[in-house]
């Protein structure tokens, strides 16, 4: 069964507390939770975002993150990443990703096609490959030179927990 519980701590791990860089195009973010998005969720304008908890944020991630990227169709490992990723860089490009590493049309849905080659596959060979699209996609963005290493070590960090959770089922 996926644990959209543990996958959020350890989302939470890899995105850390509040910073405002001005060098991030997200701007001021906490738990991985930009201002706008934020703003955008509870509906108002925020002064600081310095106070949020993950009891805060928790609905928020499962609703736009974890549903999203169908965290709870996916297997045990992949769940983590996938949502991890979403949080990252958005649930319809992480989708995408996903199905860019499996070989099928990527059009952001887990449909009929996605699920039975998701089935068909080896979990840690999909964990392996997905990571390796991901860590692809980083190395494309303009910004690479100033974030590139946290998230290359990001990615890293999380293929090695996400192949440990398959592991352990």
């Amino acid at each position: 069964m996926n644990d959209y519980r543990e996958c959020l701590d350890l989302v939470l791990k890899s995105e850390g507390g509040w910073v405002n860089n001005p060098k991030d195009p997200g701007g001021e973010t906490n738990l991985g939770v930009t201002k706008a998005v934020w703003e955008e969720y509870v509906g108002h304008p925020v002064q600081t975002m310095k106070n949020l908890t993950k009891d805060d944020v928790a609905p928020l991630y499962e609703q736009k993150y974890w549903r999203a990227c169908y965290g709870e169709v996916l297997p045990r490992g992949l769940d983590f990443i996938v949502f991890s990723m979403g949080v990252n860089a958005g649930p319809g490009r992480s989708v995408k990703l996903l199905q860019q590493s499996i070989g099928c049309v990527p059009d952001g849905v887990i449909g009929p096609t996605t699920r039975s080659l998701i089935c068909a596959s080896n979990t840690a060979t999909l964990i392996n490959k997905f990571s390796e699209v991901r860590r692809e996609y980083y190395r494309s963005l303009k910004t690479f030179p100033i974030f590139g290493k946290g998230w290359l070590s990001r990615v890293d960090h999380e293929e090695a927990t996400a192949l440990e959770m398959a592991k352990n089922g």
